[in-house]
């Protein structure tokens, strides 16, 4: 969103508001993947109702913020984006993780005059209080206003994020995920299916399978047996998974926790029906600090299970992400998980510095750790990450590759292996080629690596 300011954070009555309404409403999203699908639903649903989506501040009649609350930077990000919407418009309605308790009485705190507050994906309540604030000016005409059957979307048109449940049952003492976004709910089997089919309709080539425990699927609902194209189908991972291969698109999967379930996919991915590529939230390797966090599978040998991955689906790669200077984390904790790290060989890995989130439990363990510790730890895991990474990459050198083009600009093509997911991991870079265009898969032989990208050209 940008433009000039329309008001400097005045609050203005619904009555107001209505008087002068053209029903366009302004959005800016915030946070992770399961942020933007909660957006994408508003959108589509304000189309639905006869809004117009405005791209700057200056043409809304209100203004959405979707937030995000999963640590203290994230959640200063949100503050500053309410502040400039407010500055820049002046009629904001709060939406997602910051939605709840004490995040929202700190939203009302320094934005008085902010229209409304509410939950993470309470998509009825964002829908009540633009209807409040801003009635639309004409009904939805499907004759007329074409909103795309898969519905309004945030990614490019190649590659989608599919959400498959809500929540988390998981108690970490680092995350409020649970407060914030409630207990775990999953999804129908058949109308993740049905989302699905339509994403693939409208052009997907690779579905992005994201929750908060993507492992949990069905376990809320005791793997209750559900209907797609007139077949039973269990609400499991494994089940979906089978369903998804058949629509002949890549199938990845995000925040998959280390269950022994896991095993049950590999069979999957060995005969090429998804993606050998898994996202496991890992955290640390020290089974003394995985029991502080009340990691779910702290207790597993995560080594030995990567190990039975492996053999199994030989071209598997593995991204994580890990915390270091956990409250308590001593040296010896941290270089079993630099060890740890050597042994594992995961193929893209991420690092945050703990840090305190207010209502997390973690906040009242003792001994924190100093953030100069803190930064030095940082640095020697990301070094290590880095070792594994280029060593790893320039074992690519010589293969030929499917690549999934992201986009085409005057220095060439930049796309995607299997290897990686967007946003978060490498890309494949193809100088001087153009006779390509976004979603178009080709065939490249890799011919350079650096820490984390490759350089290739397309087989003729």
């Amino acid at each position: 969103m940008t433009d000039k300011p329309v008001s400097e954070g005045i609050s203005l009555t619904a009555e107001d508001t209505q008087i002068s309404s053209n029903g366009r409403v302004g959005m800016v999203s915030l946070g992770c993947p399961k942020n933007s699908v909660d957006s994408e639903k508003i959108l589509t649903q304000l189309q639905l109702n006869g809004y117009e989506i405005s791209n700057n501040y200056s043409d809304a009649d209100v203004v959405v913020v979707n937030t995000c609350g999963f640590i203290d930077a994230a959640k200063q990000e949100s503050l500053d984006a309410i502040r400039e919407a407010m500055t820049e418009n002046g009629k904001v309605i709060v939406t997602g993780c910051m939605g709840k308790g004490a995040d929202a009485e700190l939203i009302k705190e320094e934005n008085p005059g902010v229209l409304a507050i509410t939950g993470a994906h309470a998509y009825e309540e964002v829908m009540d209080a633009v209807h409040e604030w801003v009635p639309p000016t004409q009904a939805h005409n499907p004759f007329i206003d074409l909103v795309p059957e898969e519905g309004v979307k945030l990614t490019p048109r190649h590659y989608s994020y599919l959400k498959i449940s809500e929540g988390c049952n998981h108690s970490c003492t680092f995350c409020i995920i649970p407060d914030m976004r409630g207990k775990l709910v999953s999804r129908p089997v058949g109308d993740v299916l049905d989302e699905a089919k339509r994403l693939v309709a409208a052009g997907t080539k690779e579905l992005l399978v994201i929750s908060q425990d993507t492992s949990a699927y069905g376990v809320d609902v005791k793997y209750r047996t559900g209907f797609w194209d007139g077949m039973p189908v269990k609400t499991k991972l494994y089940d979906l998974c089978e369903q998804m291969s058949k629509l002949g698109v890549w199938v990845r999967l995000h925040y998959v926790y280390p269950y022994p379930s896991v095993d049950d996919i590999m069979p999957l991915m060995a005969a090429g029906k998804i993606l050998p590529y898994l996202d496991i939230p890992f955290q640390h390797a020290s089974p003394r600090i995985l029991k502080l966090m009340k990691r779910p599978a702290h207790a597993e040998n995560t080594l030995e299970r990567i190990k039975k991955w492996r053999q199994q689906v030989p071209n598997l790669v593995l991204r994580s992400t890990f915390v270091v200077g956990f409250p308590g984390e001593t040296e010896e904790d941290f270089q079993l998980l630099l060890d740890w790290l050597d042994e594992a060989e995961l193929d893209r890995v991420g690092c945050f510095k703990y840090s305190p989130v207010e209502g997390a439990k973690a906040n009242e363990l003792p001994d924190h750790v100093p953030e100069e510790i803190q930064q030095q730890r940082w640095e020697r895991f990301m070094a290590k990450a880095q070792q594994i990474s280029t060593r790893k990459l320039a074992q690519r050198i010589g293969q030929t590759m499917t690549v999934l083009i992201d986009e085409v600009d005057e220095d060439g093509a930049i796309g995607r292996t299997y290897a990686d997911a967007p946003n978060i991991d490498g890309m494949v870079y193809l100088n001087d080629f153009h006779d390509c265009q976004p979603g178009d898969l080709l065939e490249v032989v890799i011919e350079h690596s650096d820490e984390y990208d490759l350089w290739g050209s397309p087989l003729s």
